[in-house]
């Protein structure tokens, strides 16, 4: 067997994208929409027949937009959210300047982290520190966990399987508690991390160790700088502790009850090790350093005395599809479409390889309880036959792809009837570069790391950067989860 092929055993399937097409391209919700239009068209041409040479066309024109793709989306919502960036960019609404907020907003984080807050807790359990953000405008948390990466390329195949079912497992455990909102894995890679190195080496060296190994470590510190890349993984769980069935009542009852239902989560088994919580002041490094990547290596105590606010940029610029912040420009996709076939486990293993410029990949979850879970497949299910029926009786037949996608929608029933969870997941992967003039480079690594995948379908995060390049750090913040 070659070092690229995968047994069947370690393929994974079942991906769709939630498709509500109702008819000729539209949604179930466009057609009422163009439905009530003609209707009221009708009625005013009962008393002014010409108008419709003015409405008509222009009705054609916004359903032909709406049953349109672009990227991916309708073309309508590509256009409106194109336009309402534009008019935000002309107000200035785009731009953040943080030295000139007033005092209050000061203390904040921008866009979409203005409403979480940091609170330093210690853990019941162990008594170690550990760091909770708060959403204060839902009263949910966000416990973020820090990894050790593992490699599973190397291992058997009965450990990879393992590793799988012990994930399913934790997404199990997600799907019966109402507790957890949400949560997100993500894997940073910054290539070059050879001054952290140095330090570390240099905290654990024996003073009594012969010189001669003295020198060959040192020597080696001194070359790897540049060969080395730094990989820091981390879990982060959104838990609602008011939705316990005694509602914990003050702030320190709800940190606590957060960090229990965290704990819940047994992710021992999965592949990956865990090394501790996430301290107040890791988190402040963590996000601090996406928007400034110059202090990256920086030592603890030059993150204790940071506020909150402090954390996040002291200026940035979202644009239409990149984000210049601090020290670094960032360029943000997501996904569009997984491959409609099996795909081996390590399909994202060409994007968590180490390249010239820092890297983020997030995947983000929100796991169906298994009620909705059912509910949802069954109307996939039912649009898709419709789909097809609507085709058959116009067409004569209905498209292979139609009748094929039907058949995807039923085998993913049938596996959730067998016990497997339905999750709405995206994917996230972020690049960050030091000046603008390597963004075409970035943006061309990207590209052939996405390509690498042999079937993941990928974008740019088109008027949405900040919020993008937000919901990859430990902030609270998962475009999946709704209050």
């Amino acid at each position: 067997m070659s070092s690229h092929e995968v047994p069947q055993a370690l393929m994974v399937d079942a991906f769709r994208t939630r498709n509500s097409v109702a008819f000729g391209g539209l949604s179930r919700t466009g057609v009422v929409i163009g439905a009530a239009i003609l209707t009221a068209e009708g009625l005013i041409a009962t008393q002014q027949p010409l108008s419709l040479f003015v409405t008509l066309p222009l009705t054609a024109a916004g359903l032909g937009l709406a049953a349109a793709k672009r990227h991916g989306m309708s073309a309508m919502s590509y256009y409106w959210a194109k336009l309402a960036w534009k008019r935000a960019s002309r107000v200035g609404a785009t731009s953040y300047r943080r030295l000139f907020l007033p005092h209050p907003y000061a203390l904040d984080l921008p866009g979409v982290g203005a409403s979480s807050t940091l609170i330093r807790a210690s853990d019941p359990t162990t008594g170690r520190p550990v760091g909770v953000v708060q959403d204060r405008a839902t009263g949910w948390m966000t416990v973020t966990t820090l990894l050790a990466p593992g490699g599973s390329l190397m291992a058997p195949t009965g450990t990879v399987r393992s590793g799988l079912r012990s994930w399913s497992s934790v997404l199990d455990a997600m799907s019966t508690n109402e507790q957890i909102k949400g949560a997100s894995v993500t894997i940073q890679i910054t290539p070059g991390a050879g001054e952290a190195l140095g330090d570390d080496v240099k905290a654990r060296q024996d003073p009594d160790a012969p010189q001669l190994a003295k020198r060959l470590v040192s020597e080696l510190v001194r070359t790897t700088p540049h060969a080395t890349a730094s990989v820091a993984p981390w879990m982060s769980v959104t838990v609602d502790p008011s939705a316990s069935a005694d509602p914990p009542v003050d702030l320190a009852e709800q940190v606590a009850e957060a960090l229990r239902v965290a704990d819940g989560l047994d992710l021992s088994g999965t592949g990956t090790d865990i090394q501790r919580r996430a301290t107040d002041i890791d988190l402040r490094r963590i996000v601090r350093s996406a928007y400034d990547p110059d202090v990256f290596t920086a030592r603890d105590a030059d993150f204790q005395d940071l506020s909150w606010g402090e954390c996040g940029p002291q200026a940035a610029d979202d644009e239409w599809t990149e984000y210049a912040h601090d020290g670094g420009v960032s360029v943000s996709w997501v996904l569009r479409e997984m491959p409609r076939r099996p795909v081996p486990y390590s399909v994202l293993l060409p994007l968590l390889a180490p390249g010239r410029y820092q890297r983020r990949i997030t995947l983000a979850y929100r796991v169906l309880d298994p009620l909705e879970g059912e509910a949802v497949l069954e109307r996939e299910i039912n649009r898709a036959h419709d789909r097809a029926r609507t085709t058959a009786e116009t067409k004569g037949r209905a498209k292979y792809s139609q009748q094929a996608d039907a058949l995807r929608a039923e085998k993913a029933a049938a596996q959730a009837a067998g016990g497997a969870q339905v999750v709405d997941w995206t994917l996230m992967v972020t690049a960050t570069t030091r000046s603008v003039a390597d963004l075409p480079a970035a943006r061309q690594e990207l590209s052939r790391a996405v390509g690498a995948t042999r079937g993941i379908r990928m974008r740019p995060a088109y008027g949405a950067q900040a919020a993008t390049f937000a919901a990859q750090l430990p902030i609270g913040y998962n475009p999946l989860v709704k209050d």
